[in-house]
């Protein structure tokens, strides 16, 4: 399976696949090209260091293009060009154009640092990244007092921010003495090993998709919600 890694950041989550297609932990997966929204995202110099080549390290800025699908194009153009057949989005702040997602229908997955329920509010949507969707919900498990934990979560992507079907979750607990830096620690590596058991996913064919029995946010609760995100906001103003 050969896959392009999208990222706007550090690339810590492409570090850590990449890293896994070279020690086996992820066989069958081949990392052939790596897209940053960014000239200055810290991941394209550990890309390079891991051996991508620099032709299969690019930067495709949605700012240099007219529009969105032009944008896409030159995506799907780059991932055409490589065969590359899925895509991961790993720290991928821009939102994807339709033509990309409808290009690689069932084979385009996100990453996302906290709790969704798709279908109903949740710690994702807009603004909802980085470090800010740790403090919302961290601020929102202490004003209800309860469901003390987080969770790392892989799920599809579709033409709305963190509304696809999710893939696979792993639960981490918050401990009463928890900041959002410090929840921000212990769950990066849980997401690291929930976007490499997709990918392990997908490649043997045993991907599911999860619905919640119960929601996340009870009836009545979805104004703390929100107030709990403009809050966290307020505290990160970039993320």
């Amino acid at each position: 399976m050969k896959i392009a890694l999208l990222i706007s950041g550090g690339g810590t989550t492409m570090e850590a696949i990449i890293k896994g297609t070279l020690n086996d932990t992820l066989k069958g997966v081949i990392p052939s090209l790596v897209i940053a929204s960014n000239s200055n995202a810290g991941g394209i110099e550990k890309a390079l260091k891991l051996g991508i080549r620099k032709e299969d390290v690019l930067v495709i800025d949605p700012k240099s293009f007219e529009s969105r699908e032009k944008f896409g194009e030159k995506i799907i153009e780059e991932c055409k060009k490589r065969n590359v057949d899925f895509i991961g989005q790993y720290g991928w702040l821009v939102m994807t154009p339709d033509n990309v997602i409808n290009a690689f229908k069932d084979k385009i997955v996100n990453q996302h640092p906290g709790p969704l329920d798709t279908g109903r509010p949740d710690f994702g949507g807009k603004g909802m990244y980085g470090i800010r969707v740790h403090q919302s919900r961290l601020s929102f498990v202490k004003k209800v007092n309860r469901d003390y934990w987080t969770e790392a979560t892989a799920h599809r992507v579709t033409n709305k921010f963190d509304e696809g079907a999710i893939l696979k979750r792993e639960q981490i607990p918050i401990l009463l003495d928890d900041t959002a830096e410090t929840l921000q620690i212990r769950v990066l590596p849980v997401e690291h090993k929930v976007q490499i058991e997709t990918l392990k996913d997908f490649i043997n064919n045993t991907v599911s998709e999860f619905k919640r029995e119960n929601p996340l946010i009870l009836s009545g609760e979805e104004e703390i919600l929100e107030e709990c995100k403009k809050l966290a906001i307020k505290l990160y103003p970039n993320g």
